[in-house]
């Protein structure tokens, strides 16, 4: 045999593999990372690997994939404590038994990038992407900065200029090849040193100064950062030379996002939140809710009640993980604040936070406030100044830039210095720039760019799912009638309607005394529209009291006391001030959006009045001629009968007599007395047609009936 051929031999029995081998083959399993990462969701993820980490052979480690999928959009809204926690547990050693190998199919961004800093090895998606693990930061802190350093070098994966691009927009990083041969990243002054020496034959800028850093995955994988770029975990367990890879059950990581939908929606009042955070709370009783969904289309109207429930959202209780916040349209005044509480909170494009609304909030309010405020701007990473300059115009928030570390901070120029021990010292560590002008409320653009919303979506469709929840959650549990209403009482042409038809038909009921349809039809009406107001949080029972008294005391004007005097013109004023305070939570404008508003409510109050009179000249002009509507009208006593019975006839002999109705007594109409037909007005009663009656009283051509 030649040496060939024993090479060849010798070669395959190294490379044999004895029957029953391949079932002893090495396995991993694969977890799914909720993007974003919360509290709750961080903690049960370290459990199940601390589980895995104990079924670990003696003498090996177990290979575990972290997945990323590809619908990973959010990860700006995960807190850097609840990426620590993760990312320091991976690195620790009671995760040492396993090989913990991150596999990215679609976009991470914010400190969600923080785990996969910390693994053993990375895996990609052809379409992969890892942006700006600064994302939902508002003010640049060193220890953030650092600790990603310390992380990423345990693990040796990323080069240290690669996770200061990633960790600070303003780093330049490029992948430089030297004159000596060899290629190398440099990044920030590092790259500027380099570039000066002149060992530079060549650069890629993989990331440019001021913009976020993004690395994709063929940048990744020509670095060697990555290990290799796959689409299935088929594929990935071939890469790691695994035999399979076993998914484990989502639900036992972050557990099942179910949440409900809370609409906030029109005005804000006391006894709206009181009814939101009830139903807010029955939601949790049986612990399957673990995140509110907040929709908000909201013009404010109450700091103090917006407050209360603003720390509910900012700071969530277990079972609750999180609160998500979408502004669909707008979130104004006092709502800014709830919306902000919210983290995430996204908007649409066309939606506008803060601004003039319902509720004029000075610096006195803002001060009962602070405390809170602060409790928030912690909770959600967002700055307070900006918080309070959205609330209150009167403010003046500047930018700040510190002349030594170029870290940004907005303030008011006394906030700034507030805490010092000296204040001209600490004034002059800054540089002032541009003041941030928020008095008609912010785009979505700028308020991404400030730090004040986490991004930006089209739909709240899109933004369940972005929650980890497959479709839009239910409502939270209030009746389905009140959410009708609800819904209906946003319709401003709606409640014109009701108050013109429930005029008319005042109207209508006023000229055919008796309580009939048109009545039953106004009391519909304006029960309905006061009931709409109540429910959108702007009217209460002393607007009810004024519509009821300034519609009786029209009646009264009309029918008992003759003219139009104190009587008529009060009850004109009360209705129209009822109307107007339904529409409203203030009583006298203060700003541009509330004199918009109180503008609108006495167009509402003046065309409800219109068709209050309108429905008189209908009633009287066009009813009596209408078959249908005749009966409804009072008939018009005939005046030349009369005129002409009162100059030839004698009344008096009628006295007691009985007779029969002609025509209805409503309460005029004609009744026979034998061969004579007399016009009679009843005793007040209504009388129908050819029904015997008896002549009580005679005053002069006036003769007074009975049934």
């Amino acid at each position: 045999m030649t040496f060939r051929a024993w090479f060849s031999f010798a070669v395959l029995a190294l490379l044999w593999i004895p029957p029953g081998a391949a079932a002893d083959a090495e396995s991993g399993y694969v977890v799914d990372v909720p993007v974003p990462l919360g509290s709750q969701s961080a903690t049960a993820l370290v459990g199940q690997l601390e589980r895995l980490a104990k079924s670990a052979p003696t003498d090996g480690r177990l290979d575990v994939v972290l997945r990323y999928g590809a619908d990973s959009s959010g990860g700006e809204a995960t807190s850097f404590e609840d990426a620590l926690k993760v990312a320091r547990a991976v690195t620790g050693d009671r995760l040492r038994s396993l090989r913990v190998v991150s596999f990215v199919q679609g976009t991470v961004t914010g400190h969600s990038l923080l785990p996969i800093l910390a693994s053993d090895a990375i895996l990609l998606s052809s379409g992969s992407e890892l942006i700006d693990a600064s994302a939902g930061e508002s003010d640049d802190d060193e220890t953030i900065v650092l600790t990603y350093q310390s992380i990423a070098a345990r693990r040796g994966l990323f080069p240290k200029s690669v996770v200061s691009a990633l960790i600070d927009p303003d780093v330049e990083l490029a992948w430089v090849s030297k004159v000596g041969g060899g290629k190398t990243f440099a990044a920030g002054d590092d790259l500027v040193k380099l570039r000066e020496t002149g060992e530079v034959l060549g650069e890629e800028v993989w990331s440019a100064a001021g913009v976020p850093g993004t690395l994709s995955a063929n940048q990744l994988r020509s670095a060697r950062i990555a290990a290799g770029i796959v689409e299935t975990l088929e594929e990935a367990a071939e890469v790691l030379d695994l035999a399979q890879i076993t998914p484990v059950d989502s639900a036992a990581v972050g557990g099942v996002t179910q949440g409900v939908l809370l609409e906030i929606a029109g005005s804000i009042s006391r006894s709206r939140v009181r009814r939101w955070q009830s139903n807010l709370n029955g939601s949790l009783t049986d612990g399957s809710v673990n995140t509110w969904l907040v929709a908000f289309d909201s013009n404010g109207g109450d700091l103090d009640q917006s407050a209360s429930l603003a720390s509910t959202f900012a700071l969530p209780e277990p079972p609750l993980r999180s609160v998500v916040g979408f502004i669909s349209t707008e979130a104004r005044s006092d709502s800014a604040l709830l919306a902000l509480s919210c983290k995430p909170l996204y908007m649409t494009a066309e939606a506008v936070l803060g601004g003039s609304g319902a509720d004029e909030i000075s610096l006195t309010d803002l001060d009962n406030h602070d405390e809170l405020i602060d409790t928030i701007a912690r909770a959600t990473k967002r700055p307070a100044g900006l918080i309070r300059g959205l609330l209150c115009s009167d403010l003046e928030v500047y930018r700040y830039t510190n002349k030594k570390t170029g870290r940004v901070k907005y303030s008011t120029p006394a906030d700034l210095v507030a805490q010092a021990d000296d204040p001209d010292l600490e004034r002059d560590r800054w540089e002032k720039g541009e003041r941030i002008e928020m008095k008609d409320g912010l785009s979505a653009e700028r308020a991404i760019e400030l730090g004040l919303a986490d991004g930006r979506s089209d739909s709240i469709d899109d933004v369940a799912r972005r929650s980890g929840m497959e479709s839009v959650p239910k409502p939270v549990s209030d009746r389905g009638l009140v959410r009708f209403v609800e819904r209906l009482g946003r319709s401003q042409g709606l409640m014109m309607i009701l108050l013109m038809v429930g005029f008319v038909a005042l109207s209508a009921e006023m000229n055919a005394p008796g309580m009939g349809v048109p009545g039953f039809l106004a009391m519909v009406c304006f029960g309905l529209f006061f009931w709409m107001n109540y429910l959108a949080g702007t009217a209460e029972w002393l607007e009810l009291v004024l519509l009821m008294l300034g519609l009786a005391c029209i009646a009264l004007e009309i029918f008992v006391i003759p003219g139009f005097g104190v009587f008529g013109i009060g009850g004109l004023i009360m209705t129209i001030a009822s109307i107007v305070l339904m529409s409203q939570t203030f009583v006298l404008p203060q700003n541009s959006y509330q004199l918009t508003v109180i503008t609108r409510g006495i167009w509402a109050a003046l065309g409800g009045l219109m068709g209050l009179f309108g429905g008189f000249v209908l009633m009287r002009q066009f009813f009596p001629h209408l078959p249908l509507f005749r009966h409804l009208v009072m008939e018009t006593p005939d005046a030349q009968a009369i005129d002409q019975a009162e100059k030839l006839a004698d009344f008096s002999a009628l006295l007691n007599q009985t007779g029969q109705t002609t025509t209805p007594l409503r309460p005029s109409g004609k009744a026979r007395f034998g061969d004579q037909i007399v016009q009679v007005v009843s005793d007040g009663s209504m009388i129908d047609k050819g029904v015997s009656v008896t002549v009580v009283d005679v005053q002069g051509a006036k003769v007074v009936v009975e049934e």
